[in-house]
């Protein structure tokens, strides 16, 4: 898990050594990436990806919830 948040401010693992950077949840914002079809957050112009519980989770802590909902254009798609 690349998130966790302790007091509104939120840690994110940015590499493979366990190396992490703290943002106050106030100073984040969860993206969409379109062409993955996930959430992220960018930090110091590094995308890290996240998961849809853990995009919730720093929602409520407070960042900024600037996801899209996609739909699928294929019609063999169950959405």
């Amino acid at each position: 898990m690349p998130v966790r948040i302790e007091h509104q401010t939120c840690y994110f693992k940015i590499d493979d050594t366990g190396q992490e950077t703290s943002r106050a949840a106030s100073a984040v914002t969860v993206v969409t990436d379109s062409e993955k079809a996930m959430s992220a957050v960018d930090l110091d112009g590094q995308r890290v990806y996240i998961t849809e519980a853990e995009a919730d989770a720093l929602t409520v802590a407070g960042a900024r919830d600037g996801r899209k909902h996609l739909k699928a254009t294929d019609g063999d798609s169950v959405i």
